[in-house]
């Protein structure tokens, strides 16, 4: 075990840590960031991750410096980091890229492990080795050799002021407010356009629709359908989104980026599954214990895939279609009530 206290002698030391995607991974790493920061006495936190993903931690006060990968610039990227002349580097992605930075480096690194048998086996066989872990604990499982313990204070999310607003004032009562997340990077993670409007409709509470640009038809055909719900989809950025998850009362969602930017802040989480499971261990992490997970788990296909399609395989999405409505509201009053 290096030991941070005998191995630096009171020495800067410098960690590269990298995680390119998407944005649920990005905020899973927050812990790992902080734990370096606040336990490694000196050290100093370097973020390498792709150029569209930077504004999800540009406000983290334990990263020193962030680096950004596109494109255009791999050699200049390779350039800049080495002559940062990092003592080690902290992998979290794991692939062909970052084995080449590493190459390129020629540093210690420390690489997470990526289960990719263990649930090609699930998805394929429904055969499960998976270890009950989560994702964020297997993060800071890389972190061992320096002697580094969990803190247990979760996931980290911080917000730039001109990204905040308030939003009791788009509501002209008292009553709770609840946070949608529309959409999903993949179609067999979105919970139904039909199964949204008919929770919308059956509960008695402040709703505001949260998506990006690409879900925007999808909300519009919501708004038609229900009435008194605020519409922010595709309207405002991810940071002004992760704003009015932080100021909501409960947050539905799929498995998502934004789901885990709800952890960060602690909030109450109806998580609905498609066609991922829990047990890939990305479900939220440190959430409010009042917090319940929704799944199918009467369904041989299920897991179809460790990520998601854009439609599904057997063409019926029952993982989704067959979720009883009454389960979910029954969910929705007994975690506001």
């Amino acid at each position: 075990m290096l030991s941070h206290d005998s191995i630096f002698f009171g020495y800067m030391v410098k960690f590269l840590v990298i995680r390119f995607s998407s944005i649920g991974d990005i905020v899973l790493t927050t812990p790992v960031l902080r734990l370096i920061k606040t336990q490694i006495k000196n050290s100093q936190v370097h973020f390498l991750t792709k150029k569209e993903n930077v504004s999800l931690i540009n406000n983290n006060p334990f990263i020193d410096k962030t680096h950004s990968l596109n494109k255009e610039n791999y050699k200049e990227l390779l350039d800049e980091l080495y002559n940062e002349q990092f003592d080690y580097i902290i992998d979290l992605h794991n692939n062909i890229r970052t084995a080449r930075i590493k190459k390129h480096l020629k540093i210690i690194s420390f690489t997470f492990k990526k289960l990719n048998i263990e649930k090609w086996l699930i998805v394929n066989f429904k055969y499960n080795k998976l270890p009950k872990v989560h994702i964020v604990d297997r993060y800071i499982d890389t972190l061992k050799a320096f002697g580094i313990e969990n803190d247990n204070l979760g996931l980290d999310y911080f917000i730039d002021n001109k990204d905040k607003f308030e939003i009791t004032n788009l509501f002209s009562n008292n009553k709770k407010i609840i946070s949608i997340i529309i959409g999903a990077k993949h179609f067999t993670k979105q919970i139904p356009t039909n199964l949204i409007i008919n929770i919308c409709n059956s509960i008695d509470y402040n709703i505001i629709l949260l998506g990006g640009k690409e879900d925007y038809n999808k909300s519009q055909e919501i708004i038609e359908k229900t009435t008194n719900i605020i519409n922010k989809v595709g309207s405002i950025n991810i940071n002004q989104s992760a704003s009015v998850i932080s100021q909501s009362d409960l947050v539905i969602t799929s498995d998502t980026g934004l789901m885990h930017i709800a952890s960060a802040f602690n909030k109450n989480i109806i998580s609905i599954w498609g066609n991922t499971i829990p047990e890939f261990g990305m479900n939220p992490y440190v959430a409010d214990n009042k917090s319940i997970i929704i799944q199918n788990t009467n369904l041989k296909c299920r897991p179809c895939s460790k990520i998601g399609y854009n439609k599904c395989p057997k063409k019926h999405f029952k993982c989704m279609n067959d979720l009883k409505i009454e389960e979910i509201i029954k969910s929705i009053n007994s975690v506001l009530k």
